[in-house]
């Protein structure tokens, strides 16, 4: 299935590129989202009227999540869970979690864009973080675990 990209997508392309992908993928994530266009010569058409607005939107967007990440960067989220003596957790600290803790201190973050390479945490201690806010503006935050009794 060819598709026109409505804006960047990540491991594909940019906005504008045709591009061809396995149909379940177009169909079913692609096409219901708004990032691409079936490569029809009607949409082709349609795509270059509307490219300069697209392109302005897609810029805005970038603008406002990279001015988001310069605030979030270097911050420091402190998290308390209740853990063991030996300082594991009785449970784990989520993306879920740290997305909480954000919008408390005031900076709203949707947890799908928090990244935990490790995986969940499980002890107590302080851990690098990254938030991708926008393919092209990533902020690193610090998340300390602190047990709680």
């Amino acid at each position: 299935m060819q598709l026109i990209l409505l804006e960047k997508v990540v491991n594909l392309g940019q906005l504008g590129d045709i591009v061809k992908v396995k149909d379940g993928y177009g169909r079913n994530f692609l096409i219901p989202q708004g990032k691409a266009k079936r490569a029809t010569e009607k949409n082709k058409a349609e795509f270059e009227v509307r490219r300069a607005e697209l392109e302005k939107q897609q810029a805005a967007i970038l603008a406002d999540a990279t001015a988001r990440a310069a605030k979030l960067e270097g911050i420091t989220v402190t998290i308390a869970q209740k853990a063991g003596v030996d300082g594991r957790l009785f449970g784990s600290v989520t993306n879920t979690d740290i997305a909480d803790a954000l919008k408390i201190q005031g900076f709203e973050v949707v947890k799908a864009d928090i990244r935990m390479p490790t995986g969940h945490l499980k002890m107590i201690g302080d851990y690098p973080i990254v938030v991708a806010l926008h393919h092209d503006a990533i902020a690193n935050i610090t998340v300390t675990v602190q047990g709680a009794s």
